[in-house]
């Protein structure tokens, strides 16, 4: 179904300038909403810089292993869909979690991309990667993500890696200890007020 979807974006219509429009766009299929966005340049570092009102941290994108999923959340940051956003998960010890604009866990842009992960993901202090539900397929994303603040949590390399916290750690593990271990709910407010992607 998704090689489906790839194949009408990239390939339909008969008028030549939109032909070539929707093939410069994007090869990423997506379920739910057909959106299109630019892909990464695999030559280039890209840092998204996370600003909350606890502190700040930066995350290289790791566009090599996640070349949709990296893409798609870039493309969402430039259009500040995730700017007042909260981290709506936080289990001490393990992940943050935010990137839900109804900050209820079932929240997202309208669309998901896929970026099967390499089978030796781990997921270490640090990493970035997208949050999905159990009945999606491996490497399923959104626009929700989680931040591990465990020395590993452990999981297996279902989750598409978006990348690795380069700056601002001890933000994230600040974060981290703001949660109720019972109800893995934040036990303050951590709001995020604007992200940016450079370059």
């Amino acid at each position: 179904m998704g090689l489906a979807v790839c194949a009408l974006v990239a390939c339909g219509g008969s008028d030549k300038t939109a032909t070539q429009t929707q093939k410069a766009a994007t090869p990423c299929p997506t379920t739910g909403r057909q959106v299109t966005f630019p892909l990464l340049d695999k030559s280039k570092t890209y840092t998204v810089h996370v600003r909350t009102n606890l502190g700040s941290f930066d995350i290289r994108l790791d566009v090599a292993d996640s070349p949709c999923t990296t893409s798609s959340f870039a493309a969402l940051v430039r259009k500040r869909f995730f700017d007042g956003t909260r981290f709506h998960r936080i289990v001490p010890g393990f992940v943050i979690q935010g990137g839900d604009p109804t900050a209820t866990g079932q929240g997202g842009p309208g669309y998901s991309v896929r970026d099967v992960p390499p089978s030796n993901s781990q997921y270490r202090k640090g990493i970035v990667a997208m949050a999905k539900t159990m009945a999606e397929p491996s490497g399923t994303s959104g626009s929700q993500f989680f931040v591990v603040t465990a020395r590993d949590a452990g999981l297996p390399p279902e989750y598409a890696i978006l990348g690795v916290v380069t700056k601002g750690l001890g933000v994230v593990e600040k974060i981290g200890r703001l949660g109720n271990p019972l109800n893995e709910r934040p036990t303050r407010q951590v709001v995020v007020q604007r992200m940016v992607v450079t370059p």
